[in-house]
């Protein structure tokens, strides 16, 4: 594993904006849970009648867009600078996708779906027969939990993961915005944009706390016969229980807490889904792993865009609105952490990674665990039908309990929800950290506790409020905004790759011509290179010679006159000074010093 270093910030303007407002939300719950539950029941109506369309809509266009960028010439493009390599391992990436919280869906929905869909069949199944109604149970349960997700998802990540580490901004929604609104990215707009996204990210989340807080209790009671009663009051504490947990993981950072836990959330997993495979039906499972996935693709377009005009919608509104819009809802939150995952992988890889693979993975457990429990309902044994209409959260201990080793693999599904749903709560506040700290990838651990606690304090009152129905329309509503700044987004990122990707192919073009070169010529480009190499050596010395000389010339001339000077001075000082020593010498020699000199020598030879 690689480490990268992220700077600590300190908390924006978007956390002292939209905590509080999550706090007020809390506050009005805790105090009036009617006209909560009254409220929200009004703003979903008015969702799904006047926006459902555009959550279907949408979600295909994701699917459609982020495929194309996969086999398209833009798959080349890296999640980082050219030459970073990926910071976590295949199988640690794979499990820490899966527990940063959309795990928790898999378990919780993975008997219950394919039962609520055979038992209440999509409106253009009612009058099909039992075999028909099964398949399609199934296939639907995997056409909300496939490639739709996962591209709501990889949509968010490739965006946020891009502008991130390529482009090098802060790890934000408003971020995916600058090849749009400039600077003003980091105005008022831009930190509208953040808050919408924090509001919609701690619903969704909150969502994903309800269900496993649901399913944990529904697991208890159910094992233990009734002995921890399935109630709201239970609900509450295994919330709070979790909370105080988390806060432990969330200390110990990513390369920790949430990376040691995905690991070990990913192997519970994968011992569950091979015990259904091994100690269930095992042929009917893997018949149907086939029929459903050819299913699956050969309607999946028809699905996508399925909005029954013709009926009340109700049934899209209860299922597949509420998958897309709990989704769109997760989609901050899930494209952050994927994104802070994903680094140094080529966009090809991770399309491959978040979009295929955990597709695929959808498509084998739902079934497997769907499919054991529909074979089980089809082959007489109402107790699982009737607790998937009434208590869907112990559909999943029913089930297993009908199997060897029941009761021993029911608390390994608890301990499964649990480490879950702490990986999910960690996550979750690392992200809405992020979020609320000017992007930075290493928040303060007292803003994640903060969040934490208000997410808790969320899910708490949406159970109250309305239990599972208040979970869901709570998604749907909190959504609709963040669908719209996805919708944008996708011309945001296409115009920054479709700018990169000119800046790779020029490169790419000179590294052609060279390599074109070199094999073309061979050895006789090098010596036509080095001839022409002389030549314009000599050209360029003729030239620089020219305009060099000139000034050059000044400059030695001014040099040797100094030189020459200070020589001929020293010469004629020379000269000078021996004539005028003769001179003078002769001067010096007069007729009267002679005379005297004569007749002192006389006076001498006299005496």
């Amino acid at each position: 594993m690689r480490k990268f270093e992220y700077e600590t910030k300190k908390p924006s303007i978007v956390f002292y904006i939209s905590a509080p407002l999550v706090a007020l939300f809390v506050l009005w719950g805790a105090i009036g849970p009617e006209s909560l539950d009254r409220v929200s029941n009004d703003a979903l109506g008015v969702t799904l009648d006047n926006f459902g369309w555009f959550y279907m809509l949408s979600t295909a266009l994701f699917i459609a867009f982020v495929l194309f960028l996969a086999v398209s010439p833009f798959g080349k493009l890296k999640l980082g600078k050219p030459g970073e390599r990926p910071e976590y391992k295949f199988y640690t990436w794979i499990g820490m996708l899966f527990s940063a919280g959309i795990g928790v869906g898999f378990v919780f929905w993975g008997v219950a779906e394919p039962a609520l869909y055979y038992l209440d069949p999509h409106p253009d199944y009612i009058n099909a027969d039992t075999a028909t109604q099964a398949d399609a149970g199934l296939r639907y349960a995997v056409f909300h939990w496939a490639l739709h997700p996962w591209a709501i998802f990889s949509l968010v990540a490739l965006t946020l993961g891009y502008v991130q580490f390529r482009k090098d901004q802060p790890a934000l929604i408003s971020s995916a915005f600058q090849p749009l609104l400039g600077d003003r990215i980091y105005g008022p707009f831009g930190k509208g944009i953040d808050t919408l996204a924090v509001l919609a990210t701690s619903t969704g989340v909150a969502t994903t706390f309800g269900l496993s807080a649901l399913q944990i209790t529904g697991g208890l009671s159910y094992i233990t016969n009734n002995a921890i009663p399935n109630n709201s009051f239970t609900n509450f504490i295994i919330i709070a229980i979790v909370t105080v947990l988390f806060i432990f993981s969330a200390a110990s950072g990513v390369n920790k807490g949430i990376r040691i836990l995905s690991v070990l959330n990913l192997t519970i997993a994968a011992i569950l889904l091979i015990f259904v495979i091994v100690m269930g039906p095992s042929l009917f499972i893997a018949e149907s792993i086939v029929t459903t996935i050819g299913g699956y693709l050969a309607n999946v377009t028809q699905m996508s865009l399925d909005l029954d005009p013709f009926g009340d919608g109700e049934w899209l509104g209860i299922y597949t609105i509420f998958f897309w819009a709990w989704h769109i809802s997760w989609a901050p939150f899930m494209g952050i952490f994927i994104a802070r995952i994903s680094r140094g992988r080529t966009i090809r890889e991770f399309v491959a990674g978040v979009l295929i693979v955990p597709s695929l993975l959808a498509a084998v457990w739902f079934t497997a665990f769907g499919g054991t429990a529909l074979d089980m309902i089809v082959s007489g044994n109402e107790q699982i039908g009737n607790l998937v209409m009434e208590n869907v959260e112990v559909a999943l201990f029913v089930t297993l309990g009908e199997l060897p080793l029941g009761m021993i693999m029911s608390l390994l599904a608890i301990a499964l929800i649990i480490i879950f749903f702490i990986t999910s709560a960690d996550s979750a506040s690392y992200v809405l950290g992020a979020m609320t700290s000017s992007g930075s990838l290493n928040p303060r651990l007292s803003v994640k506790i903060i969040w934490g606690f208000l997410i808790a304090g969320t899910a708490s009152v949406l159970l109250a409020s309305g239990g599972l129905e208040g979970l869901q329309t709570a998604s749907i509503v909190a959504a609709l905004p963040f669908a719209m700044i996805m919708v944008v987004m996708v011309f945001s990122l296409i115009m920054m790759m479709g700018r990169d990707m000119k800046v790779e192919q020029k490169r790419k073009s000179r590294r052609h011509t060279k390599k074109v070169k070199e094999e073309v010529y061979g050895d006789m480009y090098d010596k036509m290179k080095e001839n022409v190499y002389d030549d314009i050596k000599e050209e360029v010395y003729d030239d620089i010679k020219e305009e060099v000389y000139g000034d050059i010339k000044e400059e030695v001339y001014d040099d040797i006159k100094d030189e020459v000077y200070d020589e001929f001075k020293e010469r004629v000082y020379d000269d000078l000074r021996e004539d005028l020593s003769d001179q003078l010498n002769g001067e010096l020699d007069t007729p009267d010093s002679d005379e005297k000199n004569s007749d002192s020598s006389k006076d001498k030879n006299n005496h």
